[in-house]
C-alpha cells in the first residue's frame, strides 16, 4: 500500500468521526452562547468554545482494545475443489477514490492556511516605519502605525504587539487612550492571539463545512465582547468613554488572521447594549466556570463513548478489528533437471494493517488486510524467494469471502508463484480451531464434500444438525493433521457455507 492509499484509510476512518464531533460541538456552542452570556457573563460565554477542539481530539482519541491473542499458522496439504471460483490478478486496486478526496481536502487545507498566511503578512506589511511608544504601564510592544487606518490592534500570537494608529492621540481623549490600551492588553494577557491561531486552523481543517466559517466568526464576536467584559470590570465606571472609543475606531481595512483587531467590523450594537449591563458578580462568574467545565468533561466523554461503540459495532466500517486471509501458496523451483512445486494452505490472522509471514522451503510471503471502503478489503502482498529478493509486491481489493489468484515468475525465469487467497472479517480459522483438540487426516478425490463432513464431525465427536445443507458437492482434498474445526470450516467454503459450531453440535449457515 502506498503511504499515500495509507493516509486516505486512515483519514476515511477516522476523519468523519472528527466531523461529526465538530458538527456536535458547534451546535452545542451556537444554541448556549447567547443564555451563558446573559447568566454567566461574556468571559464564561467565550470559554464554551473550547468544546469544538476538545471534541474532535476526543473523537481521535485512540481506544483501549483487547490484542487479539496470536494465531499459529495453520498448515496443512493443498486441497483442491471442484468449481472453485478465482478473479484475475488484474483486480488489482487502483487509483483509490478515497485518495482523490483526501487530496482534494488537503488542497483545501493548504489554500485556507496560504491565503492566512498572504493576509497576515499584508498586515505586517502596512507597520514597517511603524514608531516604538514607550508606555511604561504596557509590558507588550506598543507600536504607533504610519497609518490612520491601522489599528488599534494585538497582532501576532508569540512575540504579540500592540498596534496604535497614526493619529491615536489626536483622535482619543486621555481617558479613551488608557482604556483602548487596557483592552488590548487584555487580548494580550488572555491569549486571544493564540485563539485566533487555533479557530484559523481548525477553520481550515474543516474548510469545507459552512459551520466552521460561521464558528470562526461568532468566535471572533464573543472574544471581543468578553475582552470588553474583562476591562469593564476594573473600568466599570468609564462606561460611556468606552462606547466613544468605539464609535471613533474606524473599521479595518485589512484581514488580521492571528491577532485581534478593536473595530466597528463586529456587531456595533451588541457591544454597546452589552455596556448598559450590569456585569455579573463573582458567584454567578464561578459558577459559570463549574457548569462550562462541567458541560465540558460531560461533551467530551459523550464524544469519547459515542466514538468507542461506533468503532465496535458490528457492521459498520472499524468493526472489522482482524482480518483473516485464507491462502493457498505455491512455488515452483527449475533447478535444470526437473522442476519442483510445492504448495501450502494456511491461515493468517492480524490487526488492520498488520503484517503476517507465510513461510516456505522455496519462499515466503507477507500479507496485510485493511479496510477498502465500500464493503471491500485491500489485501497487500509482498512475495519473495528463498534469497529474501522481492519477486513481486501486488495490491488487491475483493469483498470478504471473495477469492483472488495471483502468479508471477522471478527475473530469471527459474522460480514461479501462484498466490490464492481469500479475506474474511474477523477470525473464523481461530473460532474452528478453538471448536476441538481432535486433528484430522484425510484424504478423498471426487467425494462427496457432505460425506467427509460427516467423517471428520464422527472423529470430533460432533453432531451434524443439517448436513443436507451442503448439498452434493464433490471434492479432491487432503488434509493432515489439520484440526477439525478447521477442517469443517474448509468442506463448509466448498459449497458457499459456513458452520456455526454450538458445543458439540455444528450448524451450517450461508456465508
Amino acid at each position: 500500500m502506498s503511504s499515500i492509499e495509507s493516509l486516505a484509510s486512515a483519514w476515511a476512518a477516522r476523519g468523519w468521526l472528527a466531523l461529526l464531533a465538530f458538527t456536535a460541538a458547534v451546535l452545542i456552542v451556537a444554541a448556549l452562547r447567547k443564555p451563558c452570556r446573559r447568566a454567566f457573563g461574556a468571559e464564561r460565554a467565550f470559554q464554551l468554545w473550547l468544546l469544538p477542539p476538545l471534541a474532535v481530539l476526543a473523537s481521535q482519541w485512540p481506544h483501549a482494545a483487547a490484542a487479539p491473542a496470536a494465531l499459529p499458522p495453520l498448515v496443512y496439504a493443498i486441497t483442491s475443489a471442484v468449481g472453485a471460483a478465482h478473479v484475475p490478478a488484474d483486480a488489482v486496486a487502483g487509483f483509490d477514490g478515497r485518495s482523490g478526496a483526501l487530496l482534494l481536502w488537503l488542497t483545501g487545507v493548504v489554500l485556507v492556511f496560504a491565503f492566512a498566511v498572504v493576509a497576515q503578512r499584508r498586515y505586517r506589511a502596512r507597520l514597517r516605519g511603524a514608531t516604538p511608544l514607550a508606555v511604561a504601564s504596557m509590558r507588550r510592544p506598543v507600536l504607533r502605525a504610519v497609518a490612520a487606518d491601522v489599528g488599534p490592534a494585538l497582532v501576532g500570537a508569540w512575540r504579540s504587539r500592540i498596534v496604535l494608529p497614526a493619529d491615536f492621540h489626536q483622535r482619543y481623549d486621555a481617558d479613551e487612550q488608557a482604556l483602548i490600551l487596557a483592552h488590548e492588553s487584555a487580548h494580550a494577557r488572555r491569549g486571544d492571539g493564540w485563539w485566533s491561531l487555533l479557530a484559523h486552523a481548525l477553520a481550515a481543517l474543516f474548510w469545507c463545512h459552512p459551520l466552521a466559517w460561521w464558528a470562526l466568526a461568532a468566535l471572533r464576536h464573543d472574544q471581543e465582547l468578553a475582552c470588553d467584559a474583562a476591562v469593564l470590570r476594573e473600568h466599570g465606571a468609564q462606561r460611556r468613554s468606552y462606547a466613544n472609543a468605539m464609535l471613533k475606531t474606524r473599521s479595518a481595512a485589512f484581514a488580521l488572521p492571528v491577532g485581534c483587531t478593536w473595530s466597528p467590523r463586529h456587531p456595533l450594537t451588541e457591544r454597546i447594549a452589552m455596556l448598559k449591563l450590569p456585569a455579573p458578580n463573582r458567584p454567578r462568574r464561578y459558577a459559570g466556570i463549574v457548569a462550562i467545565c462541567g458541560l465540558t468533561m460531560a461533551v467530551v466523554g459523550s464524544v469519547y463513548a459515542t466514538t468507542a461503540s461506533i468503532a465496535t459495532a458490528p457492521g459498520t466500517t472499524n468493526a472489522a478489528r482482524e482480518y483473516e486471509l485464507d491462502m493457498t501458496i505455491g512455488f515452483s523451483i527449475d533447478n535444470g533437471h526437473k522442476r519442483h512445486t510445492e504448495t501450502e494452505a494456511l491461515a493468517l490472522c492480524g490487526a488492520p494493517g498488520e503484517v503476517g509471514t507465510a513461510s516456505m522451503p522455496g519462499g515466503k510471503v507477507d500479507a496485510s488486510a485493511a479496510d477498502a471502503g465500500n464493503g471491500r478489503v485491500r489485501i497487500d502482498l509482498s512475495v519473495k524467494g528463498v534469497d529474501g529478493a522481492v519477486l513481486a509486491r501486488k495490491q488487491l481489493q475483493a469483498t470478504p469471502g471473495q477469492s483472488l489468484h495471483v502468479a508471477g515468475a522471478g527475473t530469471d525465469g527459474k522460480r514461479s508463484y501462484t498466490v490464492d487467497v481469500t479475506p474474511q472479517i474477523g477470525c473464523p480459522a481461530r473460532v474452528a480451531a478453538e471448536a476441538s483438540p481432535v486433528k484430522v487426516t484425510e484424504q478423498a478425490r471426487n467425494a462427496s464434500v457432505r460425506v467427509v463432513a460427516e467423517a471428520v464431525a464422527a472423529k470430533a465427536g460432533w453432531t451434524l444438525v443439517n448436513p443436507d445443507a451442503l448439498g452434493n458437492a464433490t471434492a479432491t482434498l487432503s488434509f493432515n493433521r489439520m484440526p477439525a474445526g478447521t477442517a469443517m470450516q474448509r468442506l463448509a467454503g466448498l459449497t458457499g457455507m459456513k458452520p456455526v459450531f454450538e458445543g458439540k453440535q455444528v450448524r451450517f449457515e450461508p456465508k
